[in-house]
């Protein structure tokens, strides 16, 4: 009986913090998309979710749970499961992925070295960058998400997330993040409360900064002239993260705009849909 009382007790704790039903992003069941699945009633005490073995974001609306899941760009298209779990039971959920065809961008890098003919102290630097990007990654705090964003600079929309890019004719990986022209000292603000996770200058990302909006929900800024923030503090909406560079592989000054999802980079722009438009607007100028 006692339990039970207790279970009633934190259930009913959970719900008043979080009955204000968050603001989520778009969903959009792609690669490097977003799922939202109702995974328990809200009366409930809220479940443990795991995509691909990695635990994903939970949080509520008016009346469930919902598991936020990001889907990777390497997802193959068809059906995928969630694990949900209690202390009582583990059962599967699926969901089905469907086919986007993310065209290719073709860009020239002046600084050669940026894509080719590394030297033995530029190897050395990737692969520190690598190791520290991966930690800061790997950040999971138990918190309330705050999944409500707004655009983290007022710019142009300048590259889109999942293109398929080359740099001097040589392929690599797929544009992961969302790319916001600007000129160089615009400043860049915190999409959404968060905890600073890490700042550095790093190879190709140049001047970055992580930030923490709860259970794996992260996102990134680079390439960033200069930054104002320093590990471990919290921001606000609206606060001044740094501004607007072209440091590291670039081809010119822009804020380059990732969000993590269970670990994997997925779409922004599925955060900030209403601010697209008026962004975009500005390359028909």
């Amino acid at each position: 009986m006692i339990k039970k009382l207790l279970s009633l007790l934190l259930c009913s704790l959970f719900y008043s913090q979080l009955c204000w039903a968050n603001k989520l992003p778009n969903q959009l069941t792609v690669p490097g998309g977003i799922i939202k699945i109702p995974v328990a009633d809200i009366k409930q005490i809220p479940p443990t979710v795991f995509f691909n073995g990695i635990r994903t974001l939970v949080t509520a609306n008016d009346t469930h749970w919902i598991a936020l899941v990001g889907i990777p760009l390497s997802a193959k298209i068809g059906e995928h499961e969630i694990t949900i779990k209690t202390k009582t039971k583990t059962q599967k959920k699926t969901f089905t992925v469907i086919n986007k065809d993310y065209p290719a961008q073709y860009l020239t890098i002046k600084k050669t070295r940026m894509v080719t003919g590394f030297t033995k102290e530029d190897l050395k630097k990737i692969n520190a960058d690598k190791i520290a990007m991966s930690k800061a990654k790997k950040t999971w705090t138990e918190q309330d998400i705050d999944a409500d964003f707004i655009a983290p600079v007022d710019g142009r929309l300048s590259s889109l997330f999942g293109l398929k890019r080359f740099f001097n004719d040589i392929p690599k990986r797929p544009h992961n993040g969302l790319d916001i022209a600007a000129t160089t000292g615009t400043p860049i603000i915190a999409p959404a409360s968060a905890k600073v996770i890490d700042t550095g200058n790093y190879y190709f990302n140049g001047n970055t900064v992580f930030l923490d909006h709860g259970q794996g929900l992260l996102s990134a800024y680079l390439h960033m002239n200069k930054i104002n923030v320093k590990p471990g503090q919290i921001v606000k909406q609206g606060d001044t993260l740094g501004t607007v560079g072209a440091t590291g592989r670039v081809t010119g000054p822009h804020l380059h705009w990732i969000v993590y999802l269970n670990k994997v980079p997925v779409d922004p722009a599925l955060f900030i849909a209403r601010e697209i438009p008026r962004l975009d607007a500005r390359n028909k100028k």
